[in-house]
Order: structure tokens, then C-alpha cells, then sequence
């Protein structure tokens, strides 16, 4: 074996050990909740919760609404952009990655001083239009990663030449972004969904200061009441993690838009014949 190899093999396993021996020791701590035995009592008791279900459930459909909504901001955005405004990439590059520049303590103060309750637009008046404002919130902070993965999709596809071949067909901007961009950046879409929920599911600062029953928080109250919970906990949040890392792996492994770089399916040569 070249040195190299060798240098590199060493760190490869060096790296795997700092990862995976903190969670081996996490995963063998939230098995000794019963004295002189290793058991799954802490998940029992964690799963039983119905705290856990509740605010496992309300995060599961933050990030559904959080996706939805940043699918339908990005992918018209990103496509526009990159069809008729490709000046302007820079800029919208920027923007989208203020995110990661502004605290999300920022972010939610900022919130709740133009939408409290004697505001022009009260949303935190309301529960439904706190959880509203939760959402607006989860997609500002998933926007860098969502726009990053979209991106890359739209650059990884002609958009241009299938935008002039559908309209010489003679559809409409609508149809051609849903039947046509939408299909073949799906891959791209999916990787930023998955990691906009892994994001969501986890996030503390939001859903704390607008005082939501959601995970983090959750995860932060058993963890400063409890001992052997808060392991279990942290040993699901990441096995939840890791199942969007494979699904976004899966989603993302072939190439966007190759599968699917035909317009419209054509009758085969015997049924022509026929």
C-alpha cells in the first residue's frame, strides 16, 4: 500500500473514531437507565411521552409546510434568474445567504417587534398566525440550502432550450416550470428538502421565543430535567438526521434531469405501425 494511502486510511479511521465513540458512549449511557443491565427503558419512556409525540408531530409539519413553502419561493426564483436574470445571480446569491450571516435570535426578535399583537399585521395575536410566523421563519433559515440545491439542479440542465422548445410547442411559463423544469431538477428539490427538515426538526431559538410546542425545545427541557432521556433523545434526533442524509444520498445519486430530459413521451414504432 502507498504511503499515502496509508496516511490517508489513518485519518479516515482517526475521524471515524472522534465521530463515533462520543455517540457510542451516548447510546451506551441511555442504556443504563435500569441498574447491573442494559436496556431500551429510556426509549420506552421517551416514546410513551406524550409531550415527545405532540412536539415530534407539530416539527414533522412545520417542515412539511417549511418545504412546501420554500419550494414554491426557490424554484421559480432560481429558474427565473438563471433563464432571464443572470445578472442579478449574484445578488440573489447574497440575499440568500444572509441566513447564515444574521443570528436566528435576530431573526425572531425582528419578528416579533413588526408582527406582535398591536402591529398592522398581528400575527402572533393568534396561534394559528404564530405558527404561521414559525414557518416564514424555519424558511429563512433553511433559504441558503434550499437555493444552493436548486441551483445546482437548474445548472446541471439546459433550461434554456428546453424553455424554447416547450413554448414552440406552445406552452405557457406555468406549464413549463411545473411540467417540465419542476421534473427534472426533483433530485435537487428533495436534497433541499431533506435538509430543510433536518434543520427544522432541531431548530431552538424560533420555536422557543414564540413560546410553539416543538422539538427543540422539547429536546432542551427533558435535557435539563432528566438523565438517561436526553441521551435516548439525542440517539433518535440522530438517527432522524442521518435517515434524511441517506434519503437526500438516494434522491441526489443520478444526475438531475437526465431521466428525464424528453418533453413528452412518443408512441414506439410498432404501435405507430399498428
Amino acid at each position: 500500500m502507498k504511503p499515502h494511502r496509508v496516511t490517508a486510511t489513518i485519518v479516515v479511521c482517526l475521524a471515524a473514531l472522534y465521530f463515533l465513540l462520543p455517540l457510542w458512549a451516548t447510546f451506551q449511557f441511555s442504556l443504563s437507565m435500569l441498574r447491573g443491565t442494559w436496556s431500551f427503558q429510556a426509549y420506552k419512556v421517551v416514546f410513551a411521552d406524550q409531550r415527545f409525540q405532540e412536539t415530534f408531530l407539530f416539527s414533522a409539519v412545520a417542515a412539511l409546510a417549511t418545504i412546501v413553502l420554500g419550494a414554491l419561493l426557490v424554484v421559480p426564483t432560481a429558474y427565473w434568474v438563471r433563464l432571464k436574470l443572470p445578472r442579478f445571480r449574484p445578488v440573489v446569491e447574497f440575499i440568500t445567504l444572509l441566513p447564515l450571516v444574521i443570528p436566528p435570535i435576530v431573526l425572531v426578535f425582528g419578528y416579533l417587534r413588526l408582527y406582535n399583537s398591536s402591529s398592522w399585521l398581528p400575527f402572533t395575536d393568534t396561534v394559528a398566525g404564530t405558527n404561521v410566523l414559525l414557518v416564514f421563519g424555519y424558511t429563512v433559515l433553511a433559504l441558503p440550502y434550499m437555493y444552493r440545491a436548486v441551483d445546482t439542479g437548474l445548472q446541471a440542465i439546459d433550461i434554456r432550450t428546453l424553455t424554447e422548445a416547450a413554448e414552440s410547442l406552445g406552452a405557457k411559463r406555468g406549464a413549463i416550470l411545473w411540467n417540465v423544469i419542476l421534473p427534472n431538477v426533483r433530485p435537487a428539490v428533495l436534497s433541499g428538502a431533506f435538509l430543510t427538515f433536518a434543520i427544522v426538526i432541531g431548530e431552538f431559538v424560533l420555536a422557543s421565543l414564540l413560546n410553539r410546542p416543538a422539538f427543540g425545545p422539547y429536546l432542551q427541557n427533558v435535557g435539563a430535567n432528566r438523565a438517561y432521556e436526553p441521551a435516548a433523545l439525542a440517539v433518535i434526533s440522530f438517527a432522524v438526521t442521518w435517515a434524511c442524509m441517506v434519503l437526500l444520498q438516494m434522491a441526489g445519486g443520478r444526475a438531475p434531469g437526465k431521466p428525464r430530459m424528453r418533453l413528452f413521451s412518443f408512441p414506439s414504432r410498432k404501435r405507430a405501425s399498428a
